[in-house]
């Protein structure tokens, strides 16, 4: 999940939704992806996996991100499993998919593309950010296909996300209180995205120094990629029911809900909170930290981390990802707990 927009995407569909109809010059022609296309449905989903070895790992990215942001992670893991990350609908080479974006929607997909190219599980899941609560309902909807899971600084149901004007939400509120919709993969004319691109905010015309950990070639893709004026209209859709999500799993205790697989959780060391918010800057930290560790609680075979890095760890924490990825895999290999 990018800096700028910050988990706060999850919630505050009102910004990408003004983001999105903003009307833009012709699309450049795009680069070569590094991976393949999937064709699923009538849409097709880029997913680039490299190395060799089981289990594989998949990669769940945070909103707005995209598949080469976890290039640094994704060379390093390459050298003892095989690893795939990939471009949800709308982004990148990724053609846009059905609506509206549920968790379901993106896992059904992610798990049709998976088995179309013969990568037949179980998986080690990796979810940043957004992709936490997206790769941890693939879990609970796919359980025989996950092996492991590793959170890198997950979002979580009842996690207080600053939305500007010195305001904050809770993830679960502005649920719709009704049935999520079915997800499915044939997409219809409705589901294709109507807007063009005019005048993109001029801070996604140019290299976010977050990005500068990136290799030179990867940082061109980058901002290639965040000129696309489909991807913010995937992000506000991907964002329409994840309250409905958090909500369901707000009602009860999670505790034990993936039962024994192992469970690595990253967490930040740094809170990020300022002074200028309605929730004094410790609760919200306070609060954070509770939030992460019930998410280690989400199986008896689990392990918290701190890594002393902001938000975007595989971009500024990459060799404690890599080693988090590392644990998990050979944990399932030798069928041992985590410790």
């Amino acid at each position: 999940m990018r800096k700028r927009y910050g988990v706060a995407c999850i919630v505050s569909t009102a910004i990408v939704v003004a983001c999105a109809a903003l009307i833009a010059r012709a699309e450049p022609v795009p680069p070569k992806p590094p991976g393949k296309l999937v064709s699923l449905g009538g849409h097709k989903l880029h997913v680039h996996c490299t190395g060799r070895g089981v289990p594989a790992v998949v990669v769940e990215s945070g909103l707005g991100d995209f598949s080469f942001d976890w290039i640094l992670v994704q060379e390093q893991v390459s050298r003892f499993t095989r690893i795939c990350t990939y471009d949800r609908a709308g982004y990148a080479w990724s053609e846009p998919g059905p609506r509206p974006r549920t968790f379901d929607q993106l896992n059904l997909e992610l798990h049709d593309a998976l088995l179309k190219l013969g990568k037949r599980g179980p998986y080690v899941l990796v979810g940043h950010s957004y992709g936490g609560p997206v790769a941890r309902n693939f879990a609970l909807t796919y359980p025989h296909l996950v092996a492991g899971l590793v959170f890198v600084d997950s979002a979580f149901e009842g996690e207080r996300i600053p939305i500007g004007g010195g305001k904050t939400l809770r993830l679960g509120d502005g649920a719709k209180g009704v049935a999520i919709p079915s997800p499915r993969e044939t997409v219809t004319e409705p589901d294709r995205p109507t807007m063009r691109a005019e005048d993109l905010p001029p801070e996604v015309k140019s290299l976010d120094p977050m990005f500068k950990a990136l290799p030179p070639a990867e940082q061109k893709l980058q901002v290639w990629a965040q000129q696309l004026p489909g991807v913010y209209g995937a992000e506000g859709s991907e964002t329409e029911w994840s309250a409905d999500y958090f909500t369901r799993w707000l009602a009860k205790s999670q505790a034990g809900a993936l039962g024994k697989i192992p469970v690595v959780v990253l967490t930040r060391a740094e809170s990020g909170y300022g002074n200028d918010l309605e929730i004094p800057a410790a609760q919200l930290d306070k609060e954070r930290k509770d939030g992460q560790a019930r998410l280690a609680l989400l199986s008896s075979n689990h392990r918290q981390i701190i890594v002393h890095s902001g938000h975007n760890m595989n971009l500024e924490a990459p060799a404690d990802v890599t080693a988090a990825i590392r644990e998990d895999v050979e944990a399932i290999r030798n069928k041992s707990n985590l410790e």
